[in-house]
């Protein structure tokens, strides 16, 4: 059966084929190769066949079968939509931008298997502008200021019927331990959250700490003790004189906490930003006077916290915008901010594990992160809600759930804007494809279901992404829609428009018109499906996981549209050619067309207007008048448009003018010169009256209605190209753009600001912009691991000193770095040292032991002097004198290093909670009894985690995070190869980190996909020549793309690394249609060029503009950075692509392009018809034993004779067809008109009957002359002379119009043989 088609299929020779070969019929074209009389590309013809073949299979298949073809297709479409139910979509930074597998993936993964994942503190803030004016440094600003905090301190949410206060999750400062519990109440509930805030300058910096209630005074010393009259040193002096015993030596060991941290009198002694407050205290030092402070003088150099060894906040991280006098003090400030620090999930979830608050409730770290979560929200909620219209200042909260929450809303997929955007889509290729003037030929409807199967198929193909098991990301809902949608509608623009060329054929049977549409668009949609799938599933090796997602994701979609153009939308197209057959209306298929019941035949083809350019005209016919009269010459003649209208059934033809509103229409190019009517059936009568302004708008209103693109582009622009000044202005135009681009490209700079991100006019915006613009404020942690920290200590301190050359990271009064957990730990040491010389100096110590009256340092400084470091001999009182717990060099005793860990932990956990160290694995809890004398000190395991905390203030934009992180990063890599194993931690790293290798990625992706689309083109078409001219363009593309980013001010990120890996995908579909017509076209550069726009510019052209508007819809959005890097670029993208595409590619092929695949030898400007199949061989019968011996020698012949007479074969194709002939009339009716000019005119005609042409074909050269007929005038003679001339030549019928009775003799025939060749295996059998 496959067979039969095939023969069936190279039966008839289409126009196209002389022009096209090797796109027509590439079987046909290897063909005349193989036999000599062309040359070529044998090798992309072999291709070319044999894809040409098995599309054609199944394009028959799915003709017989569309009705099938289109529900299980469309039914399979539906059902792998259901896997959008499994949508997961992620928004985790961390998982979407790190590098699988990378260093920073590595670091984050020991961080979390250490410390867990969501350890640390948060830092929720809240930043003051002032409304009006530049100064925030006012009473009314500062006080509002004060208000907030304390509303936010007040905050509570109710989750799993517990309520949960700010006091509950805030991060909170660490006493030591003590056994009282009256004491140990008391710390509990007076230990304040910390707020790093510039009214920890002012006493009003105690109305936020608290407690909510306040606890109740020990014996009558206070009625409520709160931080707005609490003096700490006060009450621990009076608690220590009023207890004895135990209880007495506690609170001394605390004062003394107190006293080494800084705790003295709290709040107590600092001025009143009202002194007027009645709660302002009576040792403020303006409460007397009632002057309000000097605010700028009061915040210059920062401000302590009520512990002011351990809580100073610089003044850059607390007050923005400032300006400052001649002797460095403030005088104006622009902003104010605080920040509170909360728990992690995972110190929260710690914290309760254990606790009675979460004993009726199944407690895990999922539910402690959504408390937290909740907390975030209502924080920010308030916050932004706080100021309003009676506040003189404005208000910003912020927290990081608030920035995950609008990263999850920019990944969400807007339903809206995709809607809006498809059904604009749909509207447009309703438009384009819409026939007014003729609803049967319009193709409206096939439009819109080519648009809707696209859509399908994306939907399709995403959902099977999600069955997958493939995440979802803001690339995905954003781009992938759009370029999925973009490139399926280009390739069914394609289809449509060869659908449309195919289906005005007559020489096309009506089976094998989906067929032969297949056979010829679809080697370029398999070519262009597969480069692209091969280039995205190539730039898997990235390995940043959203990337990697996108691509893969790309790659299916294109797939899944590559199927359904293939072999769901050429079933559409089939079911659409019935309708066509049936005279339906396009759309409203149910009505019938009566518009178009005249069948209008042409005697010859119409010839391609590049053609007609290309090759001289036709001379005119040979006149022998019998008379002297000569007709006039046919410059002065007007020509006029004839039809030829089939009759009823068994009648004759006629031929009469084309009817133009009852008026004679004069075709454009008149006078023709060299008319000769053997190139169409237009022919010409004269018209001695001058052409009337309505026969022109008649004839205009024509040329408007039958207008096209197409016709456009072969009339105008490709002839436009083929200038020599065009071609020059071109190449120079597009050199200038991509000089451009290339500086553009150097002005591209890596980043993202976390503006772009958010919608504009909204709280998060403002706070952002303003954070960035007055503070920049980030917290890091920088990690050691696996270190002999006993033997590295000198090396530690030379890691924590390397980063003062890093001037973002804010300092210390003195211009130091903040102090480290070492430094605390040693320093702590030192005074314990230091105490015990001094009391062994007196002689009041021993090595045998302590008296009762030595102090608790000392008896501490004993009980760590005596360990050894040696599990099996653990203690020696001999080297009390002979080992100091920090050497000369202030190096801790490394033997017994680990030991001494232990208690500085237990002991004096304010100063270790204050250095963040996170020391992991954590050490035992080994609180000091000055009353004990227990020598033996547990030895805390070796430090395989700890960390140093920094701040880093004044990061404006990403230029300088970014800045910071190479420093930082250099001096990490350096100290490694020292052997300190560590690395960075926050958000500056987590976020940016991958821009410091993000253009090597996207280097190495782009450079896969272009070797990849290099190898797929070259291999496909044989011709690296041409792959590498595509390489060419898609570079020329890429690098303009770019360039306008740099131009735009548009920065480097993952979006738009994204997209650059779209555009060549894009790309390829603006350049290959065309280089893919250029090759499979005959003749010269210029005209190959012009043959290959008319046939690909208009399914390209279609193509960007309808995905132009899918994506116009995302001008409207409220995302910023949605409008700058998705809507502008892919804009960019499309006029990018189109003007490359379709201006610069033909103009580069007209001057260099590659050869044609097939190169005739004898006319460079066609291709010889091929000849018609041979006849079957004969099959003869084995004959009888008893036959006669001259029957045995009679001669049969090898094939059976042909039922087609064949003479002569013209290279000029034939759709007007007999059984055997091919009468080819001539006829021209000239009307002579007398010098005068006072006569009328009239005109005659001269018929051409087909009975006679069929009798005349007898004779090849055979000339009728028709007789004149004239009408005798009254007062003028009109005189009208036809001739007839008659050309017969012999053709292969055409299938289709060779009567039934050939192909019963061929059924017969074949049937004859088949029985002789069944009896003849009989007989000798």
């Amino acid at each position: 059966m496959a067979s039969e088609r095939k023969k069936r299929s190279s039966k008839y020779v289409d126009q196209e084929y002389h022009d096209r070969p090797s796109y027509v019929n590439a079987k046909a074209a290897y063909r005349q190769i193989r036999k000599g009389k062309a040359d070529g590309n044998k090798h992309a013809l072999w291709v070319r066949k044999h894809v040409q073949e098995y599309l054609y299979i199944i394009g028959i298949f799915i003709n017989q079968h569309c009705g099938k073809v289109c529900f299980v297709g469309l039914l399979l479409l539906s059902l792998c939509c259901v896997g959008l139910k499994s949508v997961k979509m992620e928004t985790d930074v961390e998982k979407l931008w790190v590098e699988e597998g990378g260093r920073l993936e590595e670091e984050l993964t020991y961080s979390k298997d250490h410390i867990g994942a969501g350890a640390g503190i948060t830092n929720q803030i809240l930043i003051q502008t002032p409304k009006s004016g530049n100064n925030i440094l006012s009473k009314e600003s500062l006080l509002q200021h004060r208000d907030a905090l304390v509303k936010a301190s007040q905050i509570t949410v109710e989750m799993f019927d517990i309520k949960w206060r700010y006091t509950d999750i805030c991060y909170l400062a660490q006493f030591p331990l003590s056994e009282s519990s009256v004491l140990e109440s008391m710390l509990v509930a007076i230990l304040p959250c910390v707020i790093i805030t510039p009214l920890d300058c002012f006493w009003e910096g105690s109305q936020a700490l608290g407690p909510p209630n306040g606890i109740k005074g020990v014996h009558d010393y206070f009625k409520q003790l709160l931080w707005t009259n609490l003096n700490p040193m006060e009450i621990v002096g009076k608690l220590k004189n009023h207890y004895e015993g135990q209880t007495k030596k506690e609170m001394e060991a605390l004062e003394k906490v107190f006293r080494d941290a800084g705790v003295t009198t709290g709040y107590q002694e600092k001025p009143c930003i009202d002194p007027k407050d009645y709660d302002c205290p009576a040792t403020a030092p303006n409460k007397q006077s009632l002057n309000v402070p000097d605010f700028g003088a009061e915040l210059t150099n920062g401000c302590y916290g009520f512990a002011t060894k351990y809580m100073h906040w610089h003044e850059d991280l607390i007050v923005g915008g400032l300006r400052k006098n001649q002797t460095g003090h403030i005088v104006r400030a622009e902003a104010l901010q605080s920040i509170l620090l909360l728990l992690g999930e995972q110190h929260l979830y710690d914290k309760y594990s254990k606790d009675i608050k979460t004993a009726n409730i199944d407690w895990t770290l999922e539910k402690a992160r959504m408390i937290l979560e909740e907390w975030h929200r209502k924080f920010t909620k308030e916050m932004n809600a706080f100021a309003k219209d009676d506040k003189p200042d404005n208000q910003y909260a912020f927290s990081m759930t608030s920035l995950m929450d609008i990263i999850k809303d920019f990944s969400d997929i807007s339903v809206v804007r995709v809607t809006i955007g498809y059904v604009l889509m749909l509207f447009y290729a309703f438009i384009i494809l819409l026939r007014w003037n003729n609803m049967v030929l319009s193709q409206s409807g096939i439009g819109i279901a080519g648009v809707l199967l696209v859509a399908l198929s994306v939907a399709a193909g995403l959902g099977i992404c999600s069955l997958l098991g493939i995440k979802f990301n803001a690339s995905t809902t954003q781009i992938i829609p759009f370029l999925a949608l973009g490139l399926g509608v280009n390739d069914m623009f394609l289809i449509t428009h060869s659908y449309t060329e195919n289906a005005n054929k007559d020489n096309i049977p009506h089976k094998e018109q989906t067929a032969e549409c297949l056979k010829r668009t679809g080697t370029t949609i398999l070519l262009t499906s597969v480069s692209n799938m091969l280039a995205f599933f190539s730039a898997v090796i990235i390995p940043i996981p959203a990337l990697r997602s996108f691509v893969i994701q790309a790659g299916i979609l294109i797939l899944f549209n590559l199927v359904s153009v293939i072999f769901i939308y050429p079933a559409i197209c089939s079911i659409d050619l019935i309708r066509r057959k049936n005279k339906k209306c396009d759309i409203f298929c149910c009505f019938e067309s009566y518009a178009d019941n005249d069948v209008v035949i042409e005697l010859q083809p119409h010839i391609n207007d590049h053609n007609m350019m290309e090759r001289s005209a036709s001379p005119p016919p040979v006149y022998t008048p019998r008379t002297a009269y000569s007709p006039p010459p046919y410059s002065d003649l007007l020509a006029h448009d004839m039809i030829t209208e089939m009759g009823a059934i068994g009648g004759p033809t006629q031929t009469t003018l084309a009817p133009s509103e009852g008026q004679f229409v004069t075709r454009c190019g008149s006078p023709i010169p060299g008319f000769d009517s053997a190139t169409n059936s237009r022919q010409c009568l004269t018209d001695g009256e001058n052409v009337t302004c309505k026969d022109k708008f008649a004839m205009l209103q024509k040329q408007c209605i039958t207008m096209s693109l197409s016709s456009l582009v072969a009339n105008k622009y490709a002839p436009f190209l083929q200038r020599t000044p065009v071609k020059v202005f071109t190449i120079v135009f597009l050199l200038v753009i991509l000089v451009i681009g290339i500086w553009g490209t150097a002005q591209v700079k890596n980043g993202l600001d976390l503006t772009d991100v958010v919608p504009r006019d909204t709280s998060e915006y403002h706070f952002l912009e303003k954070q960035s613009k007055y503070f920049g404020f980030y917290n890091i942690y920088l990690v050691t691991k696996d270190l002999d920290y006993p033997n590295n200590q000198r090396l530690l301190r030379e890691y924590h000193y390397a980063f003062q050359n890093v001037d973002k990271i804010i300092r210390e009064e003195n211009n130091e770095l903040p102090t480290f957990w070492l430094d605390s730990f040693r320093s702590w040491l030192l005074g314990l040292q230091a105490a015990f010389d001094r009391e062994y100096v007196n002689g009041t110590f021993s090595a045998k032991g302590w008296p009762k009256n030595a102090s608790a340092d000392t008896k501490l400084a004993y009980t760590l002097l005596v360990q050894t470091g040696d599990v099996d001999n653990s203690i020696d009182t001999d080297q009390i004198t002979s080992v100091r717990l920090v050497s000369k060099e202030g190096i801790i005793n490394p033997a017994a290093f680990y030991n001494y860990l232990t208690v500085w932990i237990s002991n004096d956990a304010l100063a270790y909670s204050y250095s963040m160290g996170e020391i992991r694995p954590e050490t035992q809890t080994w609180p000091f009894d000055p009353d004990d004398f227990n020598l033996q000190v547990p030895k805390a395991k070796n430090i395989a985690y700890a960390q140093i905390p920094f701040y880093l203030s004044k990061l404006s934009n990403s230029d300088d995070i970014l800045d910071v992180v190479l420093k930082i990063r250099q001096i990490c890599d350096d100290f490694t190869s020292r052997g300190l194993l560590n690395y960075p931690v926050g958000v500056p790293f987590t976020f940016w980190e991958q821009y410091i290798q993000l253009r090597f990625y996207l280097m190495m992706a782009l450079l896969c996909i272009m070797g990849v689309t290099f190898v797929v083109l070259s291999v496909t078409l044989m011709n690296p020549w041409m792959a590498g001219i595509i390489i060419v363009i898609l570079t020329l593309i890429l690098v303009e793309l770019f360039g306008f980013m740099g131009i735009m001010g548009l920065k480097l990120s993952a979006i738009p690394a994204v997209i650059l890996i779209v555009t060549v995908g894009m790309g390829v579909e603006f350049t290959v249609h065309l280089a893919v017509g250029f090759l499979s076209s005959i003749g010269t550069r210029d005209s190959r060029m012009a043959m290959a726009l008319e046939h690909t510019f208009s399914p390209v052209f279609h193509g960007g503009i309808s995905t132009f508007l899918g994506v116009i819809m995302l001008a409207g959005a409220e995302f910023d950075f949605i409008v700058r890097y998705f809507f502008i670029v892919l804009t960019a993208l499309v006029l990018i692509g189109l003007l490359n595409g379709l201006l610069l590619l033909p103009v580069l092929l007209s001057i260099c392009g590659p050869p044609s695949e097939v190169r005739p030898k004898k006319d460079t400007d066609r291709i010889p018809t091929p000849s018609p199949e041979a006849s079957p061989k004969a099959r003869i019968r084995n004959l009888p034993v008893r036959a006669t011996r001259s029957s045995r020698k009679m001669k049969f012949p090898r094939r059976i004779p042909s039922d087609i007479s064949l003479t002569t074969i013209t290279e000029e194709p034939s759709q007007y067809s007999s059984t055997e002939i091919v009468v080819q009339p001539e006829v021209v009716v000239e009307t002579s008109i007398p010098k005068d000019g006072r006569s009328g005119q009239q005109t005659a005609h001269k018929m051409a009957d087909d009975t006679s042409s069929r009798h005349s074909s007898q004779s090849r050269n055979s000339s009728t002359q028709g007789t004149m007929l004239s009408t005798p005038p009254t007062h003028h003679v009109t005189r009208v002379k036809a001739t007839a001339t008659v050309k017969v030549e012999v053709h292969t019928p055409i299938p289709g119009t060779v009567p039934d009775s050939h192909e019963y003799k061929r059924r017969r025939r074949k049937d004859d043989t088949d029985s002789d060749s069944e009896s003849s295996s009989s007989s000798s059998s």
